[in-house]
């Protein structure tokens, strides 16, 4: 018994590891799921320190027990560790060029899938956010985003737009959207809470559906794919603040590892390119949001927030917001993200049930630095 229990103490130990792994060499089936699954192996792991405690098998038992806290332990750094080492270092506000080129966005920031357009309202329309009044034309110094996967465009509509005014939702993000949700959001009065829209190119290629993304202010520029990964576009907005800053702000969704690992692990590091983009500094934020597939056990993932970019989750060190899978209370991983570049911080990140999907909606409120 005693090498039976100490065997499988040393496989768990390995599987553990698994997350040391360089980016990229992990996208090979299974290790994505099961990586994913490590901050849940102390659970097994007590169960038989239980049972070799129960056959005095000590040695087992103290090896069994050491290797569950290893694994429990992947998920402290949510508690104020952090495993970005951009996120120890002071923020500047000197311009600082990169390496890459910056996204082009264009002018056409109400587009959609079908080739219509909402029209903008003219003039300064003065509004209020909930944190301060500003104009359409100027995103608030406070406010509050949101993303979600739909699962295949099931999301219940009127519950979608229940939060956006609950929550005051001044940007959406969705994933795995259908035209089918976007005429009910349509009927639901969307556009008169965030009127302004950029949707990603529907494609047969699309992983659930195609990404969204919704804005209460409106865009100096938007694009439906500002940059191109192996899974759905990634549609994103600029909006102008009052102190000659910009944000841009993507709705992302990577395909799963069941669609092919390699995409997998590509989309993800896919999305550095933003981060590394020569517009973006600690005067011009990136904002990315959305289903990401992955957490920090992921080293795929980890290399993103080294890219630039640090998560709202992270920063926030109250726990993680385990977003999937909605339909059990416990165990839930972590999949859906809000990612920013310097220059914001969050509070209030919270994940939350949405009738008609799989996964639970994250928000936060993002305040400019």
């Amino acid at each position: 018994m005693t090498t039976i229990l100490s065997a499988v103490a040393i496989i768990a130990l390995l599987w553990t590891t698994l997350s040391a792994l360089p980016s990229g060499l992990e996208a090979r089936m299974p290790l994505p799921y099961m990586i994913a699954l490590t901050p849940l192996l102390w659970v097994p792991l007590m169960i038989l320190a239980a049972v070799a405690a129960w056959q005095h098998e000590w040695t087992a038992m103290s090896l069994l027990i050491v290797v569950a806290l290893i694994a429990s332990s992947q998920r402290i750094n949510y508690w104020g560790t952090s495993i970005d080492p951009a996120g120890k270092r002071k923020e500047s506000h000197r311009e600082t060029a990169r390496e890459t080129t910056s996204p082009t966005l264009s002018k056409s920031h109400n587009s959609n899938t079908s080739g219509t357009s909402n029209t903008p309202k003219e003039g300064p329309e003065t509004i209020s956010d909930g944190h301060c009044e500003t104009t359409r034309e100027t995103l608030s110094p406070q406010f509050s985003v949101m993303t979600m996967n739909c699962r295949y465009g099931r999301a219940d509509a009127a519950e979608i737009i229940r939060n956006i005014r609950e929550r005051n939702i001044s940007v959406l993000a969705l994933q795995e959207v259908t035209d089918d949700l976007i005429t009910r959001l349509t009927e639901a009065d969307i556009n008169e809470l965030l009127p302004y829209h950029q949707f990603g190119d529907a494609k047969e290629t699309d992983n659930g559906g195609f990404n969204v993304i919704y804005s209460r202010y409106e865009p100096s520029a938007a694009v439906p794919n500002v940059v191109s990964i192996p899974a759905a576009d990634v549609p994103a907005i600029t909006l102008k603040t009052s102190g000659n800053r910009t944000v841009t702000l993507c709705s992302a969704h990577p395909k799963s590892p069941m669609r092919g690992c390699a995409d997998w692990s590509a989309g993800i590091l896919g999305l550095r390119e933003l981060a590394r983009a020569k517009s973006v500094s600690n005067r011009n934020i990136v904002v990315v949001m959305g289903d990401l597939n992955s957490s920090t056990d992921h080293p795929s993932f980890r290399a993103l927030l080294k890219s630039g970019f640090k998560d709202a989750s992270l920063i926030q060190t109250a726990g993680p917001n385990l977003t999937f899978p909605s339909w059990l209370k416990w165990p839930r991983i972590e999949l859906d993200h809000v990612l920013f570049t310097p220059g914001l911080k969050p509070s209030g990140v919270k994940s939350f049930e949405v009738e008609g999907t799989d996964h639970l909606a994250l928000t936060a409120t993002l305040a400019l630095r």
